[in-house]
């Protein structure tokens, strides 16, 4: 349990009280249970992402929720992330889930399959604001058979990094929202130089990246039911020629041998990349690169796609504490005061449309065009997932690999998968 300052609590609740006068919570019906304060209904959170750098920012969220919900009493439970879902699943099984708790979209399917989870659609639907809250793409992957089960709490994602100095150098024109991959390919050409180690571009070619490539050309790892494998047809079989093409065929990105061993981040910075796909956690990393550089959304074959990774809130389909539950989810993950908490201390990012919310952060630099953050979730798509996940991504992997040094085709190297992660399923 995280025990918090009551001098604390009660300063920031006469800060935050007149703020809040207009978004009144749920109240809980259920009476109180035995050992709770009379009057007060106490929900259980059970977190991986706060501990142990956000902690002060999680009070300061129950403190600005209970202020708005003066009967309801938020108590929170930690675990890291490696044991967080072992214990997770002993609690769901002894009948003793806590009412709310966090899930990362992998695991989330698995959680909503079962039926451990609340269905969340009833109190969505009472809310006419709700949905309008959140990305729309964002939201519904929170649902399963037309059901929500969750609601978006964090997202991170990966654009297109590239270098404004290689550009100019060229002369070059920076990356377009309408750029394909032809464009990306043109342009990669045009600012390789081998002789001076500096490349066009660079993508890696491995599980994660593949599975948002494909989704470029409109294919996918697992049909929308995830009962069919269908990463070898023709759409996934282009994406992953072009992956390796890059490299093998045009030349316009670095082998593993000419790598050797720096990784992309790092041959980013040192000014040998022109156009890095990599995650929107590399701001900090990167702001202090002695070149100027930007970010846009990544070029597509057939339409755009962008990886989407987030962390969800979810309620116990136990709970005996709905409404109270419910509206801690949803203030947690949608209120401006959380949201503003969230920004501030670069706790991820909230999936919100209220740009207006992300105003400071949005004005930092680099990168100036930090919209394109939010512009990549209109076109997320999110990783296929079955129970046995990380057998299936070590699979797809190791077949990836085979056909980047050339031992296979990308063709038999997606037969082949198609054949293992078949093997995997129920």
């Amino acid at each position: 349990m995280r025990s918090r300052s009551l001098v604390f609590r009660a300063v920031l609740s006469l800060l935050v009280v007149s703020l809040l006068a207009a978004c009144a919570g749920v109240a809980p019906s259920a009476a109180p249970a035995a050992g709770e304060p009379e009057g007060k209904t106490t929900i259980t959170y059970f977190t991986f992402s706060a501990a142990p750098d956000h902690l002060d920012d999680l009070d300061q969220m129950i403190a600005a929720f209970e202020a708005a919900n003066p009967t309801v009493e938020v108590t929170v439970e930690t675990a890291p992330f490696d044991e967080y879902f072992t214990k997770l699943q002993t609690l769901v099984a002894g009948g003793t889930a806590p009412d709310v708790f966090e899930l990362n979209y992998e695991n989330f399917i698995s959680y909503a399959s079962k039926g451990v989870l609340l269905d969340m659609t009833p109190m969505a639907n009472a809310d006419a604001t709700i949905v309008e809250r959140f990305y729309p793409l964002a939201y519904s992957a929170f649902s399963l058979n037309g059901k929500q089960y969750g609601l978006p709490e964090s997202f991170s994602n990966v654009v297109l990094y590239y270098n404004k100095d290689l550009f100019d150098a060229a002369g070059v024109a920076y990356p377009a929202p309408e750029w394909t991959w032809e464009d990306e390919l043109v342009a990669a050409q045009q600012l390789t130089n081998v002789d001076e180690g500096i490349w066009g571009e660079f993508s890696p070619v491995q599980f994660w990246e593949f599975y948002k490539t494909a989704a470029q050309s409109g294919c996918s790892i697992l049909s929308t039911d995830g009962t069919e494998v269908t990463l070898n047809q023709p759409g996934c079989v282009e994406s992953l020629t072009w992956m390796i093409d890059k490299i093998n065929t045009y030349h316009v990105s670095p082998t593993d041998a000419e790598m050797a061993g720096v990784s992309d981040g790092d041959l980013f910075k040192q000014g040998k990349i022109a156009m890095l796909r990599t995650g929107i956690w590399m701001f900090d990393g990167f702001k202090d690169a002695p070149f100027a550089w930007d970010i846009a959304l990544e070029p597509g074959n057939t339409q755009k796609a962008h990886h989407f990774f987030s962390n969800g809130v979810v309620i116990s389909a136990n709970t005996a504490h709905a409404d109270a539950a419910w509206a801690w989810a949803q203030f947690l993950t949608s209120s401006p005061e959380a949201a503003q908490i969230r920004v501030a201390s670069s706790w991820e990012l909230p999936a919100l449309a209220n740009q207006e919310l992300f105003s400071a952060w949005l004005a930092l630099e680099p990168p100036a065009s930090r919209e394109v953050v939010f512009e990549a979730l209109n076109s997320l798509v999110t990783p296929p997932v079955i129970e046995k996940q990380s057998q299936m991504q070590d699979a797809v992997n190791l077949l990836l690999d085979q056909a980047k040094s050339g031992a296979i085709t990308p063709q038999e190297a997606l037969d082949q998968a198609k054949v293992e992660i078949e093997a995997l399923l129920p």
